[in-house]
């Protein structure tokens, strides 16, 4: 039995300090990650040539090139082909629709990272949502669920599974292979996908979706003004007349003299009698009539259909995950200058933000409602920082590299599989194919990847060192087997898998395989069994992060479109784990046998 140390206890501070950190989100993860690192250097629970060892670890560099492998399928247009033909054959029933949206997003996550998938499906659903009638409340936590599920089906589906691979390996045990994850993998996800089908569906809200100007209370807010004689208007442009910097009143059209309408462009020169539609609260539009000379139309309220002619579009945005937008405000970006549309609200976690929009902060899932010119829409689409929520046609995409895009992830598999090349430099060259052969420029694969998620694994990775130098793994095995080892190997198995997907919550899936897949390894040599399930179960707990909206970024991604709140996640989510549970127990040692 390990005795306990004060370098145990010292590592065991560091990992509660930081799943504290994680839980409040006071700093971002990868920081968190850092601090990490730092302090198990600087304590000296590792030596300070092991400190940076997690960025050349084959596991971080792996997920950076299946990043760049994902954007080159995404770049291509080819996940969203795929997508296209999966939901030709939905229907209009509810159940077979979620049964298809799951299929897609569940396949195309075992080969591509998660978000990306539920990206992929998103506009999709959206569209399928407003052409059927059925509450878009009732698709989009299925194909979040989908894709967190797919991603257990092959080595690269998600980050956990890369580790879990190198972290046996690095113990001097057998590792996992590309497809070994499949049989447990396909288990969870057909046991997700017929939950969802037959339970989870009827637990999701059922939330009509709502005519868009009732649902960002846009109805108060747009008014006519007109520009009188005298007015101090005339003559300027909409840069200089600084209505939203000084009276907070956006310009969303303007009516010429001749009754032309136009979209609004900061050097469009005023003149004497055009009338301005002006979204604001009425106290600044009696504030700008006194000192600017402006006259107030008629008492009706605008519909954005009066305002909106053939040529113009509204569209709702959600800010996609690695935008550059995020944390930034519309007047730092020189939004409407650079996209060529106008913000007329922004919805974030069930409020809906209308005033001051040049100066909120950006936040990873806000949407923004936008109206500007259809010919503007390609670059708005095209754009990495935004997913449009409705599906248009797409021609932004290189829809002519596809074919070398699938056969570029063919020839990766064919390499790992057939060939027996590690997985890290089978992925860095279909990395480095993907730009050679313009899939992607250079630019956009470094875009593609997700930096925090690396620094995130690369940082945490020196804390499993420390964890298992420490003897600190083996102390926490020993309790836990201690705990609950008389029920038999098949509760420490259960254990294993609760105590990932709980921790899961509040960090990301890669920190929690970091932190228990130690503790998994040591507790199975412990029994005498075989690591490989124990390990396998940690990685299903941990990237099934279903109780929460914050546990998993595509969980984020769908709240605002779907209009969900906190705790519908965790109705669906923690009844969906249980499932899962009784899955493993049954199946997991089936095809990996523990002893």
């Amino acid at each position: 039995m390990t005795e306990f140390s004060p370098q145990i206890g010292l590592t065991l501070f560091i990992i509660f300090a930081a799943v504290v950190l994680f839980a409040s989100e006071k700093l971002r993860v990868d920081i968190i990650a850092l601090l990490v690192l730092i302090s198990v250097t600087l304590t000296g629970l590792i030596d300070p040539s092991q400190a940076f060892s997690g960025f050349a670890n084959p596991a971080v560099i792996t997920v950076w090139a299946v990043y760049i492998v994902s954007g080159g399928l995404f770049s291509t247009g080819i996940a969203n082909l795929l997508g296209g033909r999966i939901l030709q054959i939905a229907g209009n029933s509810e159940a077979r629709l979620i049964a298809v949206l799951m299929l897609g997003a569940g396949l195309l996550s075992a080969f591509m990272n998660n978000i990306g998938a539920t990206a992929v499906f998103l506009p999709a659903a959206v569209g399928i949502s407003r052409r059927t009638g059925i509450p878009l409340s009732k698709l989009l936590i299925p194909l979040s669920f989908a894709s967190l599920l797919g991603g257990n089906m092959t080595m690269i589906g998600t980050p956990p599974n890369v580790l879990a691979s190198s972290l046996l390996t690095d113990r001097g045990l057998p590792g996992l292979r590309f497809f070994d994850f499949t049989p447990t993998g396909l288990v969870v996800f057909i046991s997700g996908m017929l939950y969802m089908v037959l339970i989870g569906r009827h637990l999701l809200p059922s939330r009509k979706p709502q005519n868009i100007q009732d649902a960002y209370q846009l109805r108060q807010y747009l008014s006519e003004v007109r520009i009188l004689e005298q007015s101090k208007l005339a003559g300027k442009t909409l840069a200089e007349s600084r209505l939203g910097s000084d009276y907070d009143l956006n310009v969303v059209a303007i009516i010429d003299l001749e009754n032309h309408r136009h979209i609004p462009h900061r050097d469009h020169l005023f003149c004497p009698g055009e009338i301005l539609v002006v979204k604001g609260r009425l106290e600044d539009l009696l504030r700008a009539r006194e000192s600017l000379g402006i006259a107030i139309e008629a008492e009706h309220k605008l519909e954005l259909s009066e305002i909106t002619g053939e040529d113009e579009v509204t569209v709702e945005a959600v800010l996609a995950p690695r935008s550059r937008l995020t944390g930034k405000t519309l007047r730092e970006t020189h939004f409407r200058d650079r996209y060529g549309f106008t913000a007329l609200a922004i919805h974030r976690q069930g409020r809906v933000i209308l005033e001051r929009l040049r100066d909120v902060r950006l936040q990873f899932g806000d949407i923004l409602l936008l109206r500007g010119r259809k010919i503007q829409l390609p670059a708005l689409q095209s754009s990495e920082d935004f997913l449009l929520l409705e599906p248009v046609n797409d021609t932004s995409r290189r829809l002519n590299k596809a074919p070398l895009a699938g056969g570029i992830l063919l020839l990766v598999l064919a390499l790992t599989i057939i060939a027996h090349m590690p997985i890290a430099l089978a992925m860095v060259i279909g990395a480095v194919l993907m730009v050679m052969t313009g899939c992607l420029t250079m630019d956009e694969a470094y875009q593609s990847i997700d930096w925090r998620s690396v620094f995130l694994i690369a940082g945490m990775l020196p804390l499993g060192l420390a964890m298992e130098s420490t003897g600190t793994a083996r102390f926490l095995a020993e309790r836990l087997v201690g705990l609950v080892g008389n029920l038999g190997p098949l509760a420490v198995l259960a254990g294993i898998y609760i105590l990932a997907s709980l921790i899961t919550e509040p960090m990301s899936n890669a920190a929690a395989t970091v932190l228990i897949a130690p503790i998994s390894i040591d507790v199975a040599l412990s029994l005498g069994a075989d690591p490989r399930p124990f390990v396998l179960a940690v990685v299903i707990g941990a990237s099934t992060s279903f109780l929460t909206p914050v546990g998993h970024q595509s969980n984020i991604l769908v709240m605002e479109p779907g209009g969900y709140r906190f705790t519908d996640y965790t109705k669906v989510g923690a009844p969906l784990n249980l499932v899962l549970l009784i899955a493993i127990l049954i199946f997991l040692p089936l095809f990996w046998p523990l002893f």
